[in-house]
């Protein structure tokens, strides 16, 4: 059972890195924010380079909290499985 959860864990992880190093630019703004931002770097400001940075980090957090959660959640099942082992055997 352990060997599949972690066989299917690196299998996702696998995916997830390769999705993320193989992702085109994206250009993800509504067209009143990309208005702003090629105004802005037509003017030689640099505020328009790290709009899509923020947006893709917006993105990003909910899945690392839910993937921080799920970690801790299958760490404290697994300690709790190796107590109930012990007592078993004693």
């Amino acid at each position: 059972m352990k060997t599949r959860i972690l066989k299917w864990l690196s299998v996702l992880a696998l995916a997830m890195t390769l999705s993320v190093a193989t992702m085109p630019e994206v250009q993800a703004q509504c067209p009143m924010c990309r208005m702003s931002a090629e105004s802005n770097l037509k003017n030689g400001g640099t505020d328009g380079k790290g709009l899509n940075n923020g947006i893709l980090y917006m993105l990003a957090t909910p899945y690392m909290i839910i993937g921080v959660i799920g970690f801790i959640w299958w760490r404290n099942r697994r300690k709790e499985g190796e107590e109930e082992l012990e007592m078993e055997s004693n």
